[in-house]
């Protein structure tokens, strides 16, 4: 039995492997977390905060979340991830149909059956806000 043919194949899987990967990765968009939306989300329950840090993930990679809707209230294209846990619902506004990142806009527990005004005008501010940015 001669090496060459593992060789070969071996060198082939690695090409393929690291191309395949690094077109994974770079497919990755950034995160950008807008005013104080990250210092909210770690007030969120370790099981809130881990799950919402795992559907931002799928949001980056290009996937939608497992449990969202839309809020056009606040903009075109904003959306509204929904985690529950024993603690109560909670959620993270964000956008991402911006080529450059995904910007999270708003994150806070939801204690109502309907998103508070309050809660709708900090988000649609911050939309504005970076609407205004991205056209500079």
């Amino acid at each position: 039995m001669t090496l060459t043919p593992l060789i070969c194949n071996f060198t082939f899987f690695l090409l393929y492997s690291y191309k395949f990967l690094y077109i994974y990765l770079m497919t990755i968009k950034p995160v950008e977390f807008l005013g104080d939306s990250l210092e909210n989300l770690r007030t969120f329950p370790n099981s809130a905060r881990q799950e919402a840090g795992f559907q931002l993930d799928l949001v980056q990679r290009g996937a939608e979340p497992n449990d969202w809707k839309f809020m056009t209230t606040i903009g075109q294209g904003v959306k509204e991830i929904r985690t529950r846990d024993e603690a109560g619902t909670f959620r993270v506004v964000y956008l991402a149909k911006l080529a450059d990142a995904i910007y999270v806009l708003h994150c806070f527990q939801k204690k109502t059956q309907e998103t508070s005004q309050k809660d709708i005008r900090l988000a649609r501010k911050r939309y504005k806000d970076l609407m205004k940015e991205q056209q500079q």
